[in-house]
């Protein structure tokens, strides 16, 4: 599955509401280690079956952000039956990514 733009008007629908977990990228075009693991979470996204990916631009989205408490970015966050499992920060290569998702999972 694609990695999914989310915003304000889709949150509650691919987030809240997912029967599945859902990993979130926090990110900003500005942001360099953003940049840098951006291709790994779209990775991630196309590889994974059991979980929802999404990325949130706090550009686009600073309501999000701020609910989320995402005061540095990257911030990924994982959110199973609507509620958040667990957090984490800064840039970190593929399988650093995927343990703290599949722990959360």
């Amino acid at each position: 599955m694609a990695t999914l733009e989310i915003t304000s008007a889709n949150f509650d629908v691919e987030v809240l509401q997912s029967d599945k977990p859902v990993l979130l990228d926090f990110w900003a075009p500005w942001c360099a280690p953003c940049r840098m693991i951006g291709p790994i979470i779209d990775e991630i996204a196309n590889e994974a079956t059991d979980i929802k990916v999404g990325k949130i631009n706090v550009d686009i989205s600073p309501e999000l952000a701020t609910k989320f408490g995402a005061r540095s970015i990257p911030l990924l966050i994982v959110v199973k039956g609507g509620e958040v499992i667990d957090k984490m920060m800064g840039a970190a290569p593929k399988d650093v990514i995927m343990d703290f998702v599949n722990s959360c999972i």
